[in-house]
């Protein structure tokens, strides 16, 4: 067992259960795939284990994703608590932010975002300016990344969720440029350039393994980092917008090949493809100073710290040989850090950082299923 996977298991969290599951989900849902051609449309199996769900209706291309915040709005609540910070509307931001920055990484531009709300008491709501704080955060998101909120649901789960606290996720639909494919890998090659775009701390991955951190610390959330700002403060930054930049990529028509965001795993998503290729980095952005302290109270080795955390990596783009910079000059256009990272290159499937002296196989990561079960036929 790697040391990440013994820190999160202390969390709470088992990737490698958890991947099993969802490998054996993308089986099961592959017997469905035929059923979609009583609608007139057609699922994209090859988008089976990728951020979002593609499928065809018309002559329309579309994606659908469902993403939740995980245990962040704990963090939220704890804050709120200890500290008097109510931060609601960041975390409702994280969450539209990773439902979106998974939506558009097969391309799709956001059209509509679902919110569900549960809470284990309806008290929650009670708080009226905790209330106000998420629906303000919401909203901001949807603006941001200029797609509509078109409703959700809001279910009072008593026994099932604390009391004191709120599950936030959500459902989205996004549709594919006309003039555009689906981004599935199909099209990545060597001679590919990766251009890693920053993320600005936590995002929304890793907050089980930060909760305990912040249980053993005597200042708790309280505890100040070397940037001048609270742990908690830092934990509940909310994550990047993406979606932005990549309708900004589709519309300029520059040559993207992939799309990759980096959440749970860490780097380890340098090799979601369902290719057999080298992902070699020979640069990284900074790492920012909550994930460092983060790795440092864990003790996390580089290893391990790069496969659980982004560690200042936020989001990749992949794209034809010649075109990174440019695709660094957009990102830079819309307020986000970018550099020309590395490249793709022939051989096994497995992730190089350089910089770090780090090397992950391809046995590391397994998302799709591993045996394609027949669909079933058309009824």
């Amino acid at each position: 067992m790697s040391e990440s996977s013994a820190n999160y298991r202390a969390a709470g969290v088992d990737y490698q259960v958890l991947d099993g599951g969802k490998r054996l989900a993308i089986s099961k849902a592959l017997a469905t795939s035929g059923l979609l051609g009583r609608r007139g449309g057609r699922a994209l199996d090859d988008s089976r284990g990728e951020p979002a769900f593609v499928f065809e209706l018309g002559d329309q291309t579309l994606a659908f994703v469902l993403e939740g915040l995980g245990t962040k709005s704990i963090i939220a609540r704890q804050v709120h608590e200890e500290l008097g910070l109510n931060l609601f509307a960041d975390v409702a931001y994280d969450t539209v932010a990773a439902i979106l920055n998974d939506l558009c990484c097969v391309g799709a531009l956001p059209l509509v975002v679902n919110a569900y709300f549960a809470t284990g008491a309806s008290e929650w709501y009670g708080d009226a300016k905790r209330a106000e704080a998420l629906v303000e955060g919401w909203e901001r998101a949807c603006s941001d990344a200029g797609c509509v909120w078109g409703g959700g649901e809001s279910p009072s789960l008593s026994g099932l969720v604390d009391e004191r606290d709120i599950e936030l996720a959500g459902a989205a639909v996004g549709v594919i440029p006309a003039s555009h494919r689906p981004l599935l890998g199909e099209d990545l090659s060597a001679g590919d350039e990766i251009v890693l775009v920053a993320s600005n701390g936590l995002h929304a991955n890793g907050a089980s393994l930060a909760r305990l951190v912040a249980k053993g610390l005597d200042e708790g959330y309280a505890t100040s980092l070397s940037e001048g700002v609270s742990l908690g403060e830092a934990l509940l930054r909310p994550s990047l917008m993406y979606a932005p930049l990549v309708a900004g990529l589709l519309e300029r028509g520059l040559p993207v090949t992939y799309l990759s965001h980096i959440t749970g795993h860490g780097l380890l998503k340098l090799m979601r493809p369902q290719r057999e290729l080298t992902y070699r980095i020979a640069q990284l952005p900074p790492v920012p100073d909550v994930l460092r302290f983060l790795v440092g109270e864990t003790g996390l080795d580089t290893h391990s710290a790069y496969s659980t955390f982004n560690m200042g990596c936020g989001f990749a783009v992949y794209c034809g040989h010649g075109s990174g910079e440019e695709v660094a000059r957009l990102a830079a256009s819309l307020g986000l850090n970018a550099i020309v990272a590395g490249a793709v290159e022939e051989g096994p499937k497995q992730v190089i950082l350089e910089p770090v002296g780090v090397t992950y196989g391809g046995e590391e990561l397994k998302l799709s299923a591993e045996t394609l079960a027949d669909p079933k036929p058309e009824a």
